[in-house]
């Protein structure tokens, strides 16, 4: 009797592929994070600019990829671009550090808010101190973190299913909140305008000031102004990324070299313009002091109270809780196939390199919801968007450095598609995000470095790894 061999089955076309890129990428940013871009640049051109300069280096960065990916259209994305275009270990420092922080981080980031907005339905969720149901120390257990963690767990249970399992829940779920956004928008604009905040908005829309919690202003001059835009795209790009995970799964998207691409542009372009178009809806309905100081940042709440009155506020939670549920499956089932191409290298656990009878990672699948457990129990929404922004560009920007040295290296290999605006974008692109990420640790430098350390903590590890290789 011959065993059967198990190999990643390509099912997904490319509509299934950008519903993948558009919902990884919208989970509850886009519905909390302007509060605190708002209270960092203090005005309405400001505000619409940091949307604008994050949706170009998202765009510039996906039709990057969309060469890398046509160059090698197999499982494991990014950690197969960059041992491509570098080494190993190159390689290994991003795939560790997506195992460590980017994917699991986001991962318990999403699951964490779709528990903070359930609790608008169910008061034993809200996290206040009444809901403690343990605390030793600093350390407090509130009951909206084990329901972040049993929606990481349902998922990552809906992926060992196999992979038409995730993808209608991908579909149908990015399908519904790309609806609803687009309602929201157009409900803002319709029923909503109010022509007097709009021009006060925009009366003074370039001065960039803080904005203080009694309502005060602080100019922002010189150099501060770097800063306080670094400060503010942490949200932004938080809220943008994720795009690339469709590049993880490449091994199970239908003609990969063409319709990875193509899903990359197609929906980090569609993403790009629902974020500015809500920015300028929230600027349409809300004071920019009321968008600076919405109720727990909850930028969407306060717009949404201001177009269906207090009905509002359940319409905005029921659509954060649709968007984050279909966000983090997404997330789950794109993320193991990382660690499994890592597996299949002899630099991660050998488990994570079999395939179930379902062709899926199961356990890859179950180590990743372990960790990301673990990070619902011990980060704080805004530390974690510091932590995964600043390690999450610099391995984009080294990323697509990795293009400029295939070019050189690798000229034989077949490009059916190139990077747009090559080298002239990239280069823009990498310029921007070593920017980024220096103004980053120099203005936020206590989440920021602890990113830094974990990718370095990766150095040591990956030579433990390659020693254990050599050995078996």
């Amino acid at each position: 009797m011959t065993a059967t061999t198990h190999s990643f089955k390509p099912t997904l076309g490319l509509f299934d592929a950008t519903m993948i890129v558009a919902g990884s990428m919208i989970g509850s940013g886009i519905f909390i994070v302007s509060a605190d871009i708002t209270r960092n640049v203090g005005s309405a051109g400001w505000l619409i600019a940091i949307w604008l300069i994050t949706g170009f280096m998202t765009l510039t960065a996906a039709l990057s990829y969309g060469e890398l990916s046509a160059m090698f259209p197999k499982a494991g994305g990014q950690y197969v671009y960059l041992k491509e275009a570098f080494n190993p270990l190159a390689g290994f420092l991003y795939g560790w550090s997506f195992f460590a922080v980017i994917q699991t981080a986001t991962i318990a980031a999403v699951g964490v808010a779709f528990s903070k907005f359930a609790g608008y339905f169910i008061p034993a969720l809200e996290v206040t101190d009444a809901n403690i149901l343990f605390q030793a120390g600093a350390f407090k257990l509130y009951p909206a973190q084990l329901v972040s963690i049993a929606l990481i767990i349902f998922l990552t249970y809906i992926n060992t299913r196999g992979v038409k399992g995730g993808k209608m829940i991908q579909t149908s779920f990015t399908v519904v909140k790309l609806l609803s956004l687009f309602g929201l928008i157009a409900f803002g604009f319709l029923l909503a305008s109010k022509p007097g905040v709009w021009s006060a908005n925009w009366a003074d829309a370039w001065s960039m000031k803080n904005i203080q919690a009694d309502g005060t202003t602080t100019g922002v001059v010189g150099s501060a102004i770097l800063g306080a835009i670094a400060a503010s795209m942490v949200g932004s790009i938080f809220s943008s990324d994720a795009w690339n995970n469709v590049t993880f799964i490449a091994g199970e998207v239908k003609n990969p070299k063409r319709n990875i691409g193509l899903s990359l542009f197609f929906g980090t372009g569609i993403v790009t313009l629902i974020y500015v178009a809500a920015n300028l809806m929230y600027l349409n309905v809300l004071p920019l002091n009321e968008i600076a100081h919405a109720p727990q940042d909850r930028v969407a709440v306060a717009a949404s109270n201001a177009i269906f009155g207090n009905i509002g506020t359940y319409v905005i939670a029921v659509m954060i809780m649709i968007s984050t549920f279909g966000c983090n499956n997404g997330l789950i089932l794109a993320g193991a196939r990382v660690y499994y191409t890592m597996a299949k290298d002899g630099l991660f656990f050998k488990k994570t390199g079999e395939l179930n009878k379902h062709d899926v990672p199961e356990f890859a699948l179950w180590i990743q919801c372990a960790v990301a457990a673990v990070l619902c129990l011990s980060g704080r929404y805004g530390d974690l968007l510091d932590m995964i922004s600043f390690v999450v560009v610099l391995f984009y920007a080294l990323t697509i450095w990795g293009i400029f040295r295939l070019r050189k290296t690798r000229p034989e290999v077949e490009r059916p598609y190139k990077a747009f605006g090559y080298p002239f974008l990239p280069a823009i692109y990498i310029l921007m995000a070593i920017a980024f990420c220096i103004l980053l640790i120099w203005y936020k430098p206590v989440y920021a470095g602890w990113g830094l350390a974990i990718v370095l903590a990766g150095i040591p590890i990956y030579y433990i790894a390659v020693a254990n290789k050599n050995k078996a």
